[in-house]
Protein backbone atom coordinates (compact mmCIF):
# COMPACT_ATOMS: atom_id res chain seq x y z
CA UNK A 1 0.00 0.00 0.00
CA UNK A 2 2.83 2.37 0.87
CA UNK A 3 4.50 1.53 -2.45
CA UNK A 4 1.32 2.37 -4.41
CA UNK A 5 0.98 5.64 -2.48
CA UNK A 6 4.55 6.64 -3.43
CA UNK A 7 3.90 5.87 -7.10
CA UNK A 8 0.78 8.07 -7.03
CA UNK A 9 2.82 10.91 -5.48
CA UNK A 10 5.43 10.53 -8.23
CA UNK A 11 2.81 10.66 -10.96
CA UNK A 12 1.29 13.77 -9.44
CA UNK A 13 4.60 15.59 -9.77
CA UNK A 14 4.95 14.88 -13.50
CA UNK A 15 2.21 17.10 -15.02
CA UNK A 16 3.52 20.36 -13.50
CA UNK A 17 7.00 19.60 -14.82
CA UNK A 18 5.63 18.91 -18.28
CA UNK A 19 3.57 22.09 -18.20
CA UNK A 20 6.60 24.13 -17.19
CA UNK A 21 8.61 22.70 -20.07
CA UNK A 22 5.82 23.36 -22.59
CA UNK A 23 5.43 26.90 -21.32
CA UNK A 24 9.06 27.69 -22.14
CA UNK A 25 8.95 26.25 -25.63
CA UNK A 26 7.70 29.34 -27.52
CA UNK A 27 10.14 31.58 -25.66
CA UNK A 28 13.11 29.28 -26.23
CA UNK A 29 12.30 29.13 -29.95
CA UNK A 30 12.83 32.87 -30.30
CA UNK A 31 14.99 33.25 -27.21
CA UNK A 32 17.48 30.78 -28.58
CA UNK A 33 18.48 33.33 -31.20
CA UNK A 34 21.50 35.52 -30.59
CA UNK A 35 20.59 39.00 -31.81
CA UNK A 36 23.31 41.62 -31.89
CA UNK A 37 22.92 45.31 -32.80
CA UNK A 38 25.90 47.45 -33.73
CA UNK A 39 24.98 50.42 -31.51
CA UNK A 40 23.00 51.03 -28.34
CA UNK A 41 20.19 52.99 -30.00
CA UNK A 42 19.74 50.20 -32.57
CA UNK A 43 19.63 47.63 -29.77
CA UNK A 44 16.83 49.59 -28.09
CA UNK A 45 14.84 49.94 -31.31
CA UNK A 46 15.25 46.19 -31.89
CA UNK A 47 14.11 45.36 -28.34
CA UNK A 48 10.90 47.23 -29.01
CA UNK A 49 10.29 44.97 -32.02
CA UNK A 50 11.16 41.63 -30.40
CA UNK A 51 9.71 42.30 -26.95
CA UNK A 52 10.32 39.48 -24.47
CA UNK A 53 10.75 36.86 -27.17
CA UNK A 54 14.46 37.48 -27.85
CA UNK A 55 17.38 38.97 -25.94
CA UNK A 56 19.22 41.74 -27.80
CA UNK A 57 22.75 42.91 -27.10
CA UNK A 58 24.64 45.98 -28.35
CA UNK A 59 28.10 45.44 -29.80
CA UNK A 60 29.22 48.96 -28.93
CA UNK A 61 29.12 49.80 -25.22
CA UNK A 62 27.27 52.81 -23.83
CA UNK A 63 29.17 56.03 -24.56
CA UNK A 64 31.30 54.63 -27.40
CA UNK A 65 31.95 56.76 -30.48
CA UNK A 66 31.53 54.46 -33.51
CA UNK A 67 33.63 56.77 -35.65
CA UNK A 68 36.68 56.13 -33.46
CA UNK A 69 35.91 52.66 -32.12
CA UNK A 70 38.74 50.13 -31.84
CA UNK A 71 37.74 46.51 -32.40
CA UNK A 72 38.52 43.93 -29.71
CA UNK A 73 38.74 40.10 -29.88
CA UNK A 74 35.58 39.98 -27.76
CA UNK A 75 33.71 41.80 -30.54
CA UNK A 76 34.72 39.13 -33.04
CA UNK A 77 33.52 36.42 -30.67
CA UNK A 78 30.16 38.14 -30.18
CA UNK A 79 29.57 38.45 -33.92
CA UNK A 80 30.68 34.84 -34.45
CA UNK A 81 28.00 33.70 -32.01
CA UNK A 82 25.25 35.90 -33.46
CA UNK A 83 22.34 34.64 -35.55
CA UNK A 84 21.10 38.12 -36.46
CA UNK A 85 23.22 41.27 -36.77
CA UNK A 86 21.46 44.65 -36.97
CA UNK A 87 23.50 47.46 -38.49
CA UNK A 88 22.70 51.04 -39.45
CA UNK A 89 24.52 50.88 -42.77
CA UNK A 90 25.77 53.71 -44.99
CA UNK A 91 29.32 53.02 -43.77
CA UNK A 92 28.40 54.08 -40.25
CA UNK A 93 29.94 50.90 -38.86
CA UNK A 94 33.23 50.76 -40.73
CA UNK A 95 34.65 48.84 -37.76
CA UNK A 96 32.33 45.92 -38.66
CA UNK A 97 34.29 45.15 -41.83
CA UNK A 98 37.26 43.85 -39.84
CA UNK A 99 35.01 41.94 -37.46
CA UNK A 100 33.04 40.21 -40.21
CA UNK A 101 36.24 39.23 -42.00
CA UNK A 102 37.37 37.39 -38.87
CA UNK A 103 34.04 36.10 -37.54
CA UNK A 104 33.01 32.47 -37.90
CA UNK A 105 29.57 31.16 -38.73
CA UNK A 106 26.71 32.60 -40.73
CA UNK A 107 24.08 35.14 -39.74
CA UNK A 108 21.27 37.26 -41.11
CA UNK A 109 22.47 40.84 -41.49
CA UNK A 110 19.75 43.47 -41.30
CA UNK A 111 20.65 46.93 -42.58
CA UNK A 112 18.23 49.32 -40.90
CA UNK A 113 18.57 52.06 -43.54
CA UNK A 114 17.71 49.82 -46.50
CA UNK A 115 15.19 51.56 -48.75
CA UNK A 116 16.08 55.08 -47.58
CA UNK A 117 17.87 57.68 -49.69
CA UNK A 118 20.78 59.31 -47.82
CA UNK A 119 21.80 62.94 -47.82
CA UNK A 120 25.12 63.62 -49.53
CA UNK A 121 27.77 66.29 -49.15
CA UNK A 122 28.60 68.44 -52.16
CA UNK A 123 32.07 66.94 -52.09
CA UNK A 124 33.45 63.70 -50.75
CA UNK A 125 33.95 64.08 -47.03
CA UNK A 126 37.41 64.45 -45.56
CA UNK A 127 37.47 60.94 -44.11
CA UNK A 128 36.66 59.25 -47.42
CA UNK A 129 33.06 58.54 -46.39
CA UNK A 130 31.09 58.65 -49.65
CA UNK A 131 27.99 56.57 -48.91
CA UNK A 132 26.01 59.57 -47.68
CA UNK A 133 24.97 60.81 -44.26
CA UNK A 134 24.28 57.80 -42.00
CA UNK A 135 22.59 59.72 -39.14
CA UNK A 136 19.05 58.87 -40.22
CA UNK A 137 17.97 57.80 -36.73
CA UNK A 138 17.87 61.47 -35.68
CA UNK A 139 14.61 61.75 -37.65
CA UNK A 140 11.98 59.49 -35.99
CA UNK A 141 10.06 59.24 -39.26
CA UNK A 142 13.01 57.50 -40.87
CA UNK A 143 13.26 55.19 -37.88
CA UNK A 144 9.88 53.80 -38.94
CA UNK A 145 11.73 52.22 -41.87
CA UNK A 146 14.36 50.95 -39.43
CA UNK A 147 11.58 49.22 -37.49
CA UNK A 148 10.08 47.67 -40.62
CA UNK A 149 13.45 46.34 -41.77
CA UNK A 150 14.22 44.92 -38.33
CA UNK A 151 10.75 43.36 -38.14
CA UNK A 152 11.20 41.66 -41.51
CA UNK A 153 14.68 40.42 -40.58
CA UNK A 154 13.42 38.93 -37.35
CA UNK A 155 10.53 37.21 -39.14
CA UNK A 156 13.08 35.68 -41.52
CA UNK A 157 15.17 34.46 -38.59
CA UNK A 158 12.22 33.33 -36.45
CA UNK A 159 9.06 32.74 -38.54
CA UNK A 160 7.14 31.42 -35.54
CA UNK A 161 7.43 34.84 -33.93
CA UNK A 162 5.90 36.74 -36.87
CA UNK A 163 2.71 37.76 -35.08
CA UNK A 164 4.69 39.06 -32.11
CA UNK A 165 7.12 41.01 -34.27
CA UNK A 166 4.36 42.58 -36.35
CA UNK A 167 2.28 43.61 -33.34
CA UNK A 168 5.29 45.05 -31.49
CA UNK A 169 6.50 46.91 -34.59
CA UNK A 170 3.06 48.48 -35.12
CA UNK A 171 2.90 49.59 -31.49
CA UNK A 172 6.39 51.12 -31.61
CA UNK A 173 5.70 52.89 -34.90
CA UNK A 174 2.74 54.55 -33.19
CA UNK A 175 5.11 55.75 -30.45
CA UNK A 176 7.50 57.12 -33.09
CA UNK A 177 4.66 59.08 -34.70
CA UNK A 178 3.78 60.50 -31.30
CA UNK A 179 7.43 61.43 -30.79
CA UNK A 180 7.48 63.25 -34.12
CA UNK A 181 4.39 65.26 -33.16
CA UNK A 182 5.94 66.11 -29.80
CA UNK A 183 9.17 67.32 -31.41
CA UNK A 184 7.23 69.52 -33.81
CA UNK A 185 5.33 71.10 -30.92
CA UNK A 186 8.58 71.82 -29.09
CA UNK A 187 10.31 73.31 -32.13
CA UNK A 188 7.37 75.65 -32.68
CA UNK A 189 8.31 77.40 -29.43
CA UNK A 190 11.57 78.58 -31.04
CA UNK A 191 11.27 81.81 -33.08
CA UNK A 192 11.71 80.92 -36.75
CA UNK A 193 14.72 83.23 -37.13
CA UNK A 194 16.52 81.41 -34.31
CA UNK A 195 16.12 77.88 -35.69
CA UNK A 196 19.81 77.82 -36.54
CA UNK A 197 22.17 74.90 -35.99
CA UNK A 198 25.96 74.92 -35.88
CA UNK A 199 27.35 71.43 -35.32
CA UNK A 200 30.71 69.83 -34.86
CA UNK A 201 30.25 67.31 -37.69
CA UNK A 202 27.52 66.47 -40.20
CA UNK A 203 25.07 64.85 -37.79
CA UNK A 204 21.83 66.82 -37.60
CA UNK A 205 21.00 67.12 -41.30
CA UNK A 206 17.95 64.84 -41.29
CA UNK A 207 16.72 66.37 -38.05
CA UNK A 208 17.07 69.86 -39.53
CA UNK A 209 15.25 68.93 -42.73
CA UNK A 210 12.33 67.39 -40.87
CA UNK A 211 11.80 70.15 -38.32
CA UNK A 212 12.66 73.30 -40.24
CA UNK A 213 16.11 74.20 -38.94
CA UNK A 214 18.88 75.79 -40.99
CA UNK A 215 22.34 74.25 -40.74
CA UNK A 216 24.47 77.39 -40.59
CA UNK A 217 27.82 75.59 -40.61
CA UNK A 218 29.65 72.49 -39.46
CA UNK A 219 33.11 72.73 -37.94
CA UNK A 220 34.17 69.42 -39.52
CA UNK A 221 33.10 68.89 -43.12
CA UNK A 222 32.56 65.22 -42.42
CA UNK A 223 29.97 62.69 -41.28
CA UNK A 224 32.56 61.44 -38.78
CA UNK A 225 33.27 63.03 -35.40
CA UNK A 226 36.81 61.65 -35.70
CA UNK A 227 37.80 64.00 -38.55
CA UNK A 228 39.86 67.19 -38.21
CA UNK A 229 39.29 70.78 -39.31
CA UNK A 230 41.57 73.02 -41.31
CA UNK A 231 42.27 76.65 -40.46
CA UNK A 232 40.09 77.66 -43.42
CA UNK A 233 37.16 75.57 -42.12
CA UNK A 234 37.45 77.12 -38.67
CA UNK A 235 37.55 80.62 -40.16
CA UNK A 236 34.51 79.82 -42.32
CA UNK A 237 32.59 78.66 -39.26
CA UNK A 238 33.46 81.84 -37.36
CA UNK A 239 32.30 83.99 -40.28
CA UNK A 240 29.07 81.99 -40.70
CA UNK A 241 28.16 82.30 -37.01
CA UNK A 242 28.83 86.03 -36.99
CA UNK A 243 26.80 86.55 -40.16
CA UNK A 244 23.82 84.47 -39.05
CA UNK A 245 23.78 85.32 -35.36
CA UNK A 246 23.52 81.64 -34.49
CA UNK A 247 23.40 81.52 -30.67
CA UNK A 248 24.89 78.07 -30.04
CA UNK A 249 27.28 75.37 -31.25
CA UNK A 250 25.97 71.85 -30.70
CA UNK A 251 28.18 68.83 -30.03
CA UNK A 252 27.58 65.24 -29.09
CA UNK A 253 28.82 64.13 -25.69
CA UNK A 254 31.59 62.00 -27.25
CA UNK A 255 33.05 64.90 -29.24
CA UNK A 256 35.98 67.14 -28.34
CA UNK A 257 34.99 70.68 -27.38
CA UNK A 258 38.40 72.22 -28.12
CA UNK A 259 37.58 73.72 -31.52
CA UNK A 260 34.07 74.66 -30.48
CA UNK A 261 35.41 76.56 -27.47
CA UNK A 262 37.89 78.38 -29.71
CA UNK A 263 35.13 79.38 -32.12
CA UNK A 264 32.82 80.36 -29.28
CA UNK A 265 35.44 82.70 -27.85
CA UNK A 266 35.56 84.51 -31.21
CA UNK A 267 31.82 84.65 -31.85
CA UNK A 268 30.09 84.77 -28.48
CA UNK A 269 28.09 81.63 -29.30
CA UNK A 270 27.34 79.22 -26.47
CA UNK A 271 28.80 75.69 -26.62
CA UNK A 272 26.22 72.97 -25.94
CA UNK A 273 28.25 69.80 -25.61
CA UNK A 274 25.90 67.31 -24.00
CA UNK A 275 23.73 66.03 -26.85
CA UNK A 276 23.48 62.25 -27.11
CA UNK A 277 23.67 61.59 -30.83
CA UNK A 278 25.60 58.33 -31.21
CA UNK A 279 24.87 56.41 -28.02
CA UNK A 280 22.27 55.93 -25.32
CA UNK A 281 23.17 56.45 -21.68
CA UNK A 282 23.18 54.00 -18.78
CA UNK A 283 19.99 55.29 -17.20
CA UNK A 284 18.75 58.89 -17.47
CA UNK A 285 18.73 61.06 -19.49
CA UNK A 286 18.86 58.89 -22.64
CA UNK A 287 18.25 55.30 -21.61
CA UNK A 288 16.09 54.59 -24.67
CA UNK A 289 15.96 55.92 -28.21
CA UNK A 290 12.78 57.90 -27.51
CA UNK A 291 14.21 59.34 -24.29
CA UNK A 292 17.40 60.23 -26.18
CA UNK A 293 15.45 62.18 -28.79
CA UNK A 294 13.32 63.98 -26.20
CA UNK A 295 16.40 64.95 -24.22
CA UNK A 296 18.24 66.26 -27.29
CA UNK A 297 15.24 68.26 -28.45
CA UNK A 298 14.76 69.78 -24.99
CA UNK A 299 18.42 70.85 -24.90
CA UNK A 300 18.30 72.32 -28.41
CA UNK A 301 15.06 74.20 -27.75
CA UNK A 302 16.35 75.64 -24.48
CA UNK A 303 19.55 76.87 -26.16
CA UNK A 304 17.76 78.54 -29.07
CA UNK A 305 14.69 80.13 -27.44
Amino acid sequence: MKKIFNIILLLLTIPPLLLTSCGRAPSSAGGGLSVLASATFLADITRNVVGDRVQVESLLPVGADPHAYQVTPTDVAKVSESDVLIQNGLEYENFLETILENADGERIIVTATDGLTPRALDEKSADGHDAGDPHMWLDPNLVITYVENIRDGMIQADPEGEATYRANADAYIAQLRDLDAWIQSQVETIPAERRLLVTNHESLGYFAERYGFTIVETILTSFSSDASASAQEIAATVDAIKASGAPAIFLGDVESVTLADQIASETGAKVVADLHLESLTDGAPAATYIEMMKYNVSVIVEALK
